[in-house]
């Protein structure tokens, strides 16, 4: 089972977690394609950081503390707002510009991927979800830190790095472009 385990955290680790940043890669790019900054504008743009938030927080957790309720209920609690916050972003995106074929694809794995890893979580952390099933919660709500992260000393610094270079940075610059014509737009409406 151990090792098991350790494929599945592999698994999540350098497929999984790299796949979901670089479908957020190519949202970013479909968003700039169809000049976000003009259609549907901040407002959708700041809906992107906080999904990027809403699934941010839940991995960090599981790479830097040991997996128990209060973890996985933060999981499950952040997979679900993720969901209802990705509905409400199409919903109100769609009638204001264009959703392209390529950005549907990068939807279907930001979509999928989360699930994906917290039933993998959930999977490699089965004593936990019994716990938090049967509500034997009791010395289950604090952060312990792991001895070393998830795929060593070396894992964590190189995710970050990717995700900023792939992620952070991207959607940092749509919404400075975005902010940028809104203020501009505000002027003119003045």
């Amino acid at each position: 089972m151990l090792q098991t385990n350790q494929l599945l955290i592999q698994l999540m680790l350098y497929v999984f977690l790299p796949l979901w940043g670089i479908a957020g890669f190519v949202d970013w790019c479909c968003h700039r394609a169809t000049r976000i900054e003009h259609t549907s504008g901040l407002k959708e743009s700041l809906i992107h950081s906080l999904m990027g938030i809403q699934m941010a927080v839940p991995i960090l957790l599981c790479l830097l503390f040991k997996v128990n309720v209060l973890i996985m209920l933060i999981c499950i609690a952040a997979w679900l707002a993720h969901e209802l916050v990705a509905h409400y972003d199409v919903h109100y995106a769609a009638p204001k510009r264009h959703i392209s074929l390529w950005e549907m694809h990068a939807h279907n794995y930001l979509a999928t991927l989360p699930l994906y890893m917290l039933l993998l979580i959930a999977v490699i952390n089965y004593p936990v979800v019994v716990k938090l099933l049967t509500f034997n919660w009791q010395g289950e709500f604090y952060f312990q830190r792991m001895p070393y992260a998830h795929g060593g000393d070396t894992y964590l610094p190189y995710y970050l790095g990717f995700m900023a270079v792939v992620c952070v940075l991207p959607y940092m610059e749509e919404n400075l472009r975005c902010l940028k014509v809104a203020l501009k737009q505000r002027k003119v409406n003045a």
